[in-house]
Formats: C-alpha cells, structure tokens, sequence
C-alpha cells in the first residue's frame, strides 16, 4: 500500500481545508520523528523543496544532552544546520491528529550530500549495494509493547513509578484476555491504516498488557519508515485515549521484555531469491550465505539491534527472547529462526532486537552483514536444535552494550559498509549510554545498600 496522499491531492485537502497541517520529520539516532509542523499553505508554497534543523538532532542522547565528543557537531564548531530534503513519495494523512499530514525527510550537508550518519542515509546505502548485486532487499518488523492505564503526563508527574496494565493477565493470543485492550488496539489498526500504512494484525502477546502489532512485508527503507510511524501512533492514539504505551526492551524485570524481530529476505527479479526446493529445508544457497554473514558478525552488529543498557535485560532464559546467537529452523529459543521454511515466504527471523531498536540502523545492520557472507561466499554453520538455552557450546549475545560497543568498534565489516566516521558515531553514542548508567544511582541500589551497607 503505497502512501496515501500525493503533492497533487495534499493541495486539493488543503484547498478545501481538510489538511492544515504538515508534519516534516526526520530521524534521529533513536529512531524518533524530529521535526516542524508546518501550515500546510507554507509547505505547499515552499517548505515542500527544503527546509532546515539543527545538526544536534543527531548527536544527542535519549534526554536530548547535547553529548560532548562526537566529531561532526559539537559547540565548538556552532551547532549548525542540516538540511530537511521531504521525501514527497513518504507524504500520508495522520488519521488520528485532526488536519495532519507527515513527511519524512532525508537529511543532507550544506553542499546537498547525505549526512553519513543520518539514520536513512545509512539504510539507503545498504539498500543500493544490494540492488548493485541485483537484489531488493524485503524486511518486516513485529513491534511488541505494553499498554497501561495510566497517562504519559501522570507517569512523568509521579516519577515513573511501575504502571498498571490495562490487561491484568497473560494475554497472549487471547481474544478475552486482550478485549480490555481493544478500544485502544481497535484504533491503533484502524488509523494506522487509514494512514497508508497495511497493518495486518495485532495480538495479545506474553504477558499482562502487552500488545504486538504487524505491517505487511515490504522493501527496507518503506519497513523502516512505517515502523517509525507506527511507534509514533501508538503513542499518540493511546495518548488520545488517556492511556501509555512503552517500547522499553524491559520496564519491569519481573516481566517479559518486548522485542522487534526483524524478517529479512532477498528478491530478484520479482522472485524470492531465498528459496530453493531441492533443499531439505527449501533454502537456496544465497540464503545460506546470506545468514552465515549475520553469523559471523552477530556480536558486531548488537549494538544496532540492542542499543541502550536496559536492552540487554531483556535477553533472559526463558521468556523467549534469545540468549544465544545461532540458527535454526521454527525455534524461537535461536537469535537467528528460519520461517516459512520450502515455500516462497522463506526467510530469516532475528530476534535479537527488542522494540527500543532504531529501525533504520537495525536494517542496515543485518543487511550490511548478510550481503558481507554473499560476497565472501561464507558456509552456513550446521543448524541447532533444541532448547538453546541450555546450550553451553553455542555463540552468545554480548551479555552488555559496553560488550557490543566494543565488538561495534572493532568491526571491519561494518567499518567497510558503513564507513569509520559512521561506525565511530555510534560507538561514541553506546559509550556515553554505558557511562551515564554508571554514573546514576538507582532506585535498586538504594533499596539494596540503604541501611544493610
């Protein structure tokens, strides 16, 4: 489903008042929509070509800290400009904002090149080396959340004391148990929707309040943009009805994590290049190829796919999020599951990712790996079975993100595909998360030490 507005029928919803609004929004390093709202007349007469933000929107933290050492903006060098470039083909209405459209923007230097590091910017790079090899790269996300009663307002008032779910129980699959949710999830799929974006279907997932929601399968850079989207309606239709929603990898260590498993295949011509009848498990031996890279790179591209501390507490024995970075065929204890496997859906499932992810940069990631085992013709490890997790022998996913970051620094595979300065961006992002943690005391330290230390 393509977007639904084109520049031609954004002009006639502005003429006839239904649209006064655009929303022009880039990426920031967290996978967030940054941005201005534009009166749409302006954007029509103008803004629609270019406009402009500030270069610090991609060297900041979560809480927005202009983080002191990155090499491409700093104070010393002014905080200037980028350039917002509206992608028009991305233009959709906002079913949910009354009288919205949104755009996303590609961001690019003074001179109209690409900013490196900007997150599209990456995605888009990977996406062109596989076409050169002759190939359309096709991914989907799954997106898990919790939903709660309570509000986004009241939850920052109260100092994010631990929030009520809406569903009280396990809701995983169930109709009954999810239908507290539905008002909310009703609208989510809906207007969602009615934005252009094709949601097949929402579930209840593992545990008391948690919802996943899924988008058709489509080409990378479309994937990403949706996912984007979705995450930001979700937060604004359950903001719309009182309630909130957290994409944390893990809010609640008694609870399961939320994840976003990333499906990946590659086409040609039109036709799945994945499949191969003659296999016993129907994969072709550029689908072998393809997952013995990720293999060989797993702890190298953790860091895109886990890439705050909180998300490696979601990588925990039993609450199906993976522990080990292996493969194997419809096994979810296994970082890397085989789906579909001997039919033209064949495809390849990491579920390494947690929902806290930047789309962008976890696509590129696995991409940048997949293509690295193509070209250098890898040979796929033999296939693991049964409970990974009591696995002694298999590859482990980095136990932390300072683990990550330093598998990210040191990675020559993606130092090749991404380049130094953007592999180097990164790292410096991971470093800094790694030591504010260390800084901060916690709410668990204090329970712990305050009067037994």
């Amino acid at each position: 489903m393509p977007a639904n507005l084109t520049f031609d029928s954004l002009k006639a919803a502005v003429a006839t008042g239904e649209i006064d609004t655009v929303a022009a929004c880039i990426v920031d390093m967290q996978g967030r929509l940054m941005g201005k709202r534009f009166v749409a007349q302006h954007f029509i007469d103008s803004a629609h070509d270019e406009t402009h933000c500030c270069n610090y929107l991609l060297a900041t933290d979560m809480e927005m800290v202009t983080v002191p050492g990155y090499r491409s903006t700093s104070w010393a060098a002014g905080y200037g400009d980028y350039v917002m470039k509206p992608d028009l083909a991305t233009l959709r209405r906002l079913p949910w904002v009354p009288g919205t459209a949104l755009v996303m923007c590609d961001m690019l230097d003074h001179h109209h090149n690409p900013v490196p590091h900007a997150p599209r910017s990456i995605l888009k790079r990977q996406v062109e080396r596989a076409g050169a090899m002759g190939f359309d790269a096709m991914m989907a996300t799954e997106l898990e959340f919790f939903l709660f009663e309570d509000s986004f307002q009241s939850m920052f008032d109260r100092g994010y004391p631990l929030p009520i779910p809406m569903a009280r129980n396990n809701i995983d699959y169930s109709i009954w148990g999810s239908s507290v949710d539905e008002p909310v999830m009703r609208d989510i799929r809906n207007q969602l929707w009615a934005a252009g974006i094709p949601i097949e279907c929402s579930k209840g997932e593992a545990e008391a309040g948690q919802e996943e929601v899924n988008a058709k399968y489509s080409d990378a850079m479309d994937t990403s943009d949706m996912h984007a989207i979705i995450k930001l309606g979700v937060k604004q239709i359950a903001q719309n009805h009182g309630a909130s929603v957290t994409f944390m990898a893990k809010y609640d260590h008694r609870r399961a994590g939320s994840s976003s498993h990333v499906h990946q295949s590659l086409w040609k011509d039109g036709q799945p290049a994945f499949l191969d009848k003659a296999d016993p498990h129907g994969m072709s031996a550029l689908m072998k190829q393809y997952m013995a890279g990720q293999l060989a790179h797993a702890a190298e591209i953790t860091a895109f796919l886990a890439p705050y501390v909180n998300s490696y507490k979601r990588f925990v024995v039993g609450m199906f999020a993976p522990t080990k970075a292996v493969w194997s065929c419809d096994n979810r204890t296994a970082g890397f599951r085989v789906c579909g496997e001997g039919t033209k859906a064949v495809r390849v499932e990491c579920r390494i990712g947690g929902a806290d992810l930047n789309p962008y940069l976890a696509c590129a990631a696995l991409l940048a790996a997949g293509l690295a085992g193509i070209e250098q013709k890898l040979e796929l490890e033999p296939e693991m079975r049964g409970d990974l997790y009591a696995s002694e022998n298999a590859r482990e996913i980095p136990h932390t993100l300072g683990e990550a970051a330093a598998a990210l620094r040191s990675s020559a595979m993606l130092r090749k595909a991404f380049g130094d300065a953007v592999v180097d961006h990164y790292v410096h992002a991971a470093e800094w998360e790694v030591r504010e943690q260390n800084r901060v005391v916690t709410d668990w330290e204090r329970a712990r030490g305050f009067d037994r230390a």
